[in-house]
């Protein structure tokens, strides 16, 4: 009995062991069958609206600028003499012309002043009178010898100086005339008041700043560029300005370039002047482009060209499969009112290229184009998935 328990034993052992072989040897055999399975590939879908065009168009080359506009003509009519402001005829906004009557200062003192200086005159023009008369007795007297030369030579230094002594005083009674003028405050300039800084009552001091006129019919927008774009820059160069509070664009124009660098930020300044608007007004914000060139050229889309990789690319569409072209760019620029970039080498006119939105698409991948009315969800999953299976 032993021994048969024995064998019997021995005998599930091995069908045991038999059973586990089967198994293994089945898996392997599933899994090679799998692995010598043909592969298939994922068919990306693609709508019209997922493909650019390379054409040949215009390319419009532009550099971006801001700055704040300031009127060309504009002056701060300061005091010319110190006195107390009797009368201010103006306010903020008022519109003005050249010579217009803008403050009173108060003439009492100057008045007097001229008074005196026209009575000094008087007085130094009856002594030069009388030293004229003593040089004509001396000169009669020396005729017949009644004084000595000498005392001519002294008539002739007598009269000299009274003569100077009348002109200070006439040159004394100008400055106190001008000073007198110089309490009547008028316009240098047309335009209109842009602050007013006195009151009537207060005194000012000589060069005392006392308005602000602006002058709107010519504005200018001064914009800081760098260097290496000021080199591109040419006067005459027209621009298009986005003002703040202005629908629509300005147009503008290059009409100076600053010869000097600002210390520090080695920048250059540009003077472009806008078209006459009504809207405009000083000190408001701008920013805009400045056309630098416009020519026919190859171009692609900006959003077309890769640049993941250690060479900018495109993957263009051949037939069914996508091919992954190196490309050699030229400019960058505007084609209308999208960005794009020159084409040296890499893509001919006619070819259609795959948007960046689509993102990472393998080179070689097959796809399927459909037109879904320009809705982009249904490539997007494709794309993904396309990603996925690679």
């Amino acid at each position: 009995m032993k021994r048969w328990h024995k064998l019997a034993i021995a005998l599930l052992l091995l069908a045991l062991v038999a059973a586990g072989v089967s198994r293994v040897l089945g898996t392997r055999r599933a899994q090679q069958s799998q692995a010598a399975a043909p592969k298939t590939s994922a068919v990306l879908e693609l709508s019209t609206s997922d493909l650019h065009g390379v054409r040949r168009a215009e390319l419009t080359r532009a550099l971006e600028v801001s700055g704040t506009l300031v009127a060309v003509n504009s002056a701060f009519v300061k005091a010319r003499v110190a006195a107390e402001v009797k009368s201010v005829a103006v306010r903020e906004g008022d519109s003005v012309r050249a010579g217009q009557l803008l403050a009173q200062l108060d003439p009492i003192e100057f008045d007097w002043r001229l008074r005196q200086a026209e009575q000094q005159a008087r007085a130094a023009r009856a002594q030069l009178e009388i030293a004229q008369r003593a040089l004509q007795n001396s000169r009669s007297l020396v005729t017949q010898g009644f004084i000595s030369p000498t005392a001519l030579e002294n008539a002739v230094s007598t009269e000299a100086g009274a003569q100077a002594t009348l002109e200070a005083a006439l040159a004394a009674v100008e400055l106190a005339r001008k000073a007198r003028a110089d309490t009547t405050v008028v316009a240098p300039i047309g335009g209109q008041i842009a602050q007013r800084l006195v009151q009537p009552g207060e005194r000012v001091p000589v060069d005392a700043r006392l308005l602000e006129i602006v002058d709107l019919s010519r504005l200018e927008l001064q914009a800081t560029v760098a260097p290496e774009d000021a080199v591109q820059l040419q006067v005459g160069a027209v621009a298009q300005l986005k003002i703040d509070g202005i629908d629509a664009q300005v147009p503008a124009r290059v009409v100076r370039i600053n010869p000097s660098a600002q210390p520090g930020s080695r920048s250059v300044v540009v003077y472009l002047e806008t078209a006459p608007n009504p809207a405009l007004r000083q000190g408001l914000f701008a920013r805009g482009t400045i056309e630098l060139e416009r020519r026919q050229a190859l171009l692609v889309p900006l959003s077309a060209v890769r640049n993941d990789q250690s060479q900018p690319y495109a993957l263009r569409l051949e037939g069914s499969q996508v091919s992954q072209r190196t490309l050699s760019l030229g400019r960058r620029g505007r084609a209308g009112n999208d960005e794009a970039v020159e084409v040296l080498e890499g893509l001919a006119e006619g070819d259609r290229v795959l948007v960046g939105s689509l993102g990472a698409v393998r080179d070689g991948a097959q796809v399927r184009v459909t037109d879904t009315g320009g809705n982009p969800a249904p490539p997007r999953a494709a794309a993904a998935s396309a990603g996925a299976a690679r």
